[in-house]
């Protein structure tokens, strides 16, 4: 530890490591409450693509599990409903790779910072770098989003479902 951190004994100042300690627990906190207002946003899109797509019930239970450490999405139609999303909403090119600056805009018109929102933007690129082509559009989009669950679980940003759940509740 630097000199800054002890007190005048030479020992590591409690009260500066306190504060420090609840920065990083603000800034989970914030992240994760940044991750759960995108997770609301994009599930108002979910009916049209449910009405267009004939979406079976599989793929709410992925959205509904989405989140949850070790739920392993599976469904082939999960990652055709995560494309219809993503194009409704302008986050990907027609060949359902990402579309930087506007993935952008909407992390920070959901609560990111600068920081926070290509740090995302980042993650799903690499993302769609580290998984393997595929024709099918709705799997190798599916592949990106079990990719981008786990990046994000390692941050320690995935919203609580619980929560996210209880306002989707709360708006109908």
């Amino acid at each position: 530890m630097g000199d800054k951190v002890k007190n005048n004994n030479g020992k590591v100042d409690k009260i500066t490591l306190f504060f420090v300690a609840l920065a990083i627990v603000s800034s989970v906190d914030c992240s994760q409450n940044v991750m759960q207002e995108m997770t609301l946003n994009f599930g108002k899109a979910l009916s049209e693509c449910k009405k267009e797509l004939s979406l079976p019930d599989t793929v709410f239970e992925d959205f509904y599990n989405f989140w949850k450490e070790g739920y392993e999405l599976k469904h082939r139609q999960t990652g055709c409903a995560i494309h219809c999303l993503s194009s409704k909403l302008d986050l990907v090119d027609p060949d359902g790779n990402l579309h930087h600056g506007n993935a952008h805009e909407f992390a920070r018109k959901h609560g990111a910072d600068a920081t926070m929102a290509q740090t995302l933007v980042d993650t799903i690129h690499s993302c769609e770098k580290s998984t393997p082509d595929n024709s099918d559009i709705c799997l190798k989009i599916l592949d990106v989003a079990k990719c981008f669950k786990v990046e994000i679980h390692k941050m320690n940003w995935a919203p609580n479902m619980d929560v996210v759940i209880g306002e989707v509740l709360a708006e109908l």
